[in-house]
């Protein structure tokens, strides 16, 4: 049986875990261990790669630097989230203000360190997506459309770190980067249509406030549509091996996305719609492996 006290520091651990998005973090770490295997750097063998410490600083900073983001996003976004997120609000407010800016600040700190051990480059980049970080939640996010871009460039960064390591410049990684900002972009442009309560209480200048839900509903079917040119150069044009499945299955996945979003009218239904894309994002990154399923046993061997 657990303690007054335990209970008390378990209860703590989750309302933390609960605002740096812990599950988030752990999907970026993995999906930056697959795509350095896989994209950044297939021709190394796998045990440089999963043993190189360099990679592992710049993979750990990204993960420190990403939570310390979602705490001063929280900390700026506690009233409406309140409102749109009542229930997690409730949990994440069992930890104090004040605890919350402590624990960024170290967080940052400890970033600017892991980034240090790789090189004075890595800890400007780190320096400079840190204060992004703030600088939007500050004050870009309540800007409609440069907000939602804005934020969809600052969740992929953490990739390019990993891609200026490796110093792979060919095209088809950028096709791939192009097809996750876009897939981000329509999900955060999703979220205003979600929060919208929330966010006219607070008045926040998103594109459903500022023009309206269904001019919101225009500009998503735009992204959405131009999400399939990458997925078509993908699967035509670059050898990704049984990856195509993955883009198939969202071009399809897509298209009920749309459907339904044509049709939505309430928070409820823009969850579910949320709720897709967070599928498509998640199973984009295990459907790395997909690139070439025998890979790790080829480099193993």
């Amino acid at each position: 049986m657990y303690t007054r006290k335990q209970k008390h520091v378990l209860i703590k651990f989750f309302s933390m875990f609960s605002v740096v998005r812990g599950y988030n973090i752990l999907v970026i770490v993995i999906a930056q261990y697959l795509t350095s295997i896989y994209i950044f750097a297939p021709e190394k063998p796998l045990r440089k790669v999963l043993f190189d410490i360099n990679l592992l600083m710049l993979v750990l900073a990204s993960a420190l630097a990403v939570a310390g983001g979602y705490i001063i996003n929280n900390f700026y976004d506690s009233e409406k989230d309140l409102i749109n997120r009542p229930n997690k609000t409730m949990l994440d407010k069992l930890v104090s203000q004040n605890t919350k800016l402590s624990f960024y600040f170290v967080l940052n700190f400890s970033a600017i360190i892991m980034a240090s051990y790789v090189s004075f480059r890595a800890v400007i980049f780190f320096s400079l997506y840190i204060f992004a970080i703030w600088f939007y939640s500050h004050k870009l996010k309540k800007i409609p459309i440069t907000g939602n871009l804005i934020s969809a460039i600052l969740t992929i960064t953490p990739f390019f770190a990993v891609f200026i390591y490796y110093k792979n410049f060919d095209t088809v990684v950028f096709v791939h980067a192009t097809f996750l900002f876009l897939i981000i972009a329509i999900r955060e442009l999703t979220k205003d249509l979600e929060n919208l309560k929330g966010d006219l209480a607070l008045n926040y200048r998103t594109i459903p406030i500022v023009y309206g839900e269904t001019t919101s509903k225009k500009i998503i079917t735009l992204f959405t549509v131009l999400t399939l040119i990458p997925a078509y150069l993908l699967v035509n044009k670059f050898e990704i091996g049984r990856m195509y499945f993955y883009f198939y299955s969202c071009i399809i996945l897509l298209i009920i996305f749309l459907i339904f979003l044509w049709k939505s009218s309430t928070k409820s239904h823009y969850l579910i719609l949320h709720n897709i894309l967070k599928v498509i994002i998640v199973a984009g990154v295990f459907s790395i492996l997909l690139i070439d399923i025998n890979l790790v046993l080829k480099r193993i061997l």
